[in-house]
């Protein structure tokens, strides 16, 4: 739970970071135009530190980490997300400086989404498999109580 915390906690700071990053760099070079560089800041809080809060949080109910696929779905999810942040962040920062991009950079982007989209697809997977299924109730006084979610 300590990595998934700690992990967060970069993700916030990258940011925050991120956030003065693209005001400055903006604001240097007298650039008003559209850029990669002002949705950084907000991938980063959203897909970084927001939902690695809520995996915290899952975790915790229901033991995510004692399955071995949460270990893919960190650790690609985390590569795909790092991948794409600094795509965006490339692209951004060649936008602001009036430099073309090239496809390299759009293949490194698409192969972070494939990433990230690998990454949640396993998520849902261990947490299919950590939720327990709906059971029968074994005894007659239990089939006449109203379930709880």
């Amino acid at each position: 739970m300590r990595k998934i915390l700690n992990f967060a906690h970069a993700y916030m700071i990258l940011g925050v970071v991120s956030g003065f990053y693209y005001r400055e760099i903006t604001k240097l070079n007298g650039f008003t135009g559209d850029t990669q560089l002002s949705v950084v800041h907000t991938h980063l809080l959203a897909l970084g530190m927001l939902f690695l809060l809520l995996v915290l949080a899952l975790e915790k109910l229901f033991a995510l980490t004692s399955s071995r696929l949460f270990g893919w779905f960190f650790w690609i999810y985390n590569a795909g997300l790092a991948l794409t942040v600094a795509m965006m962040t490339l692209h951004g920062t060649l936008t602001v400086l009036g430099h073309d991009s090239n496809e390299a950079i759009a293949l490194a982007a698409g192969l972070g989404h494939i990433l990230l989209t690998v990454g949640l697809v396993l998520l849902f997977i261990t947490l299919g498999k950590r939720i327990p299924a709906k059971q029968a109730p074994t005894h007659p006084a239990e089939a006449a109580q109203p379930s709880t979610l």
